[in-house]
């Protein structure tokens, strides 16, 4: 699917039919032109040839969450990969993938080890979002939440994401509500200041992981370039623009950021600053591994008496490698 051909594909018809048009692929979720029984035959014909309604996309179902992944197919051997979250609560969020691959190669992300492979442009990013609309719908359901959490680094495919996410907001498309729509950076500070005049109510988070530079630069290559001031100093801008809370990302992992005197640094760090600490045990493949449950538990419990507002992320698909940091497709291969 290539959403800025319909424009053209329509340019001869009444202003309405594309009204129509987005009403099937976005609100009716319909997988067959046929079924658009409102449309001429012969406008019917036409889009089954040019603009196809298929997915070529496949399940995968974690026996130990309520989580699904979904590997989609694009330019005939290359893999995405895009996650549906369904929580206890009711809300399902789907989380979706802006690059193939990543360039920023994060200790903790499998992802980077990939390497950056190529940026997905808007009708890709819009396309796994529709694959989950269908699967929910199928079963009484549909999306409360879009996170831009998947493969990539969203602020490096900046303008393809922004316009993805007007699209998903959009009332005539998913009509998905900005405030139920996060974007995740690993700290693009210019990017940070970009996004903060946007003048868009999209939820903005940080992977932190680190209170001091030395260790950042460890956790997160991208930090000898932009160093935690810096990075600060973006995400205060934004807050003086919005007004809007930022969320910090931090995965914890065993023996390197989980001590004590690191959860102190982090409280003198974000202390004063409207945010929301989100801690992650990590989930990857070892050397590395996520701290004892005791460990994660102090770390948290020293960040909340110092007054900092923690949630602690549930482990969604860990069987499935649908966890953070998890998504490691963006060519073909087995699953094994």
């Amino acid at each position: 699917m290539d959403f800025k051909i319909l424009d053209k594909l329509l340019a001869g018809e009444r202003p309405y039919r594309l009204k129509q048009v987005n009403k099937a692929i976005f609100k009716d979720l319909l997988t067959n032109w046929d079924d658009t029984t409102n449309l001429p035959l012969e406008l019917r014909s036409m889009l089954s040839r040019q603009f196809p309604l298929s997915i070529d996309g496949r399940i995968i179902d974690s026996r130990e969450s309520d989580s699904v992944k979904a590997i989609i197919r694009i330019d005939g051997d290359m893999l995405i990969e895009t996650v549906l979250m369904q929580h206890k609560t009711g809300r399902n969020t789907v989380c979706v993938s802006s690059q193939i691959g990543c360039a920023l190669d994060c200790l903790f992300c499998q992802t980077g080890k990939l390497g950056y492979r190529r940026d997905l442009d808007p009708s890709e990013i819009i396309m796994q979002v529709l694959f989950f609309q269908r699967y929910l719908k199928s079963r009484g359901s549909s999306i409360s939440n879009i996170v831009f959490m998947g493969m990539g680094e969203p602020f490096l495919n900046y303008d393809n994401v922004l316009e993805a996410v007007r699209s998903i907001n959009n009332h005539e498309k998913f009509e998905i509500g900005a405030r139920h729509i996060s974007i995740s950076t690993a700290g693009l500070p210019e990017k940070i200041k970009l996004f903060a005049d946007e003048k868009i109510q999209v939820n903005l988070a940080v992977s932190l992981n680190a209170p001091n530079d030395e260790l950042r630069s460890r956790i997160m290559p991208l930090n000898q370039k932009h160093k935690i001031p810096e990075l600060m100093e973006s995400v205060k801008y934004y807050i003086k623009r919005t007004n809007r809370k930022v969320m910090f990302e931090y995965v914890l992992i065993d023996g390197l950021n989980d001590s004590d005197e690191i959860a102190k640094e982090l409280v003198d760090l974000l202390k004063g600053i409207l945010c929301l600490v989100n801690l992650i045990p990590y989930n990857g493949e070892p050397p590395l591994k996520s701290p004892p449950k005791i460990r994660t538990g102090a770390f948290k419990n020293i960040l909340q008496e110092n007054g900092l507002n923690v949630t602690q992320r549930s482990r969604f698909g860990s069987d499935i490698k649908s966890a953070c940091g998890q998504l490691v497709f963006g060519e073909e291969r087995s699953e094994g």
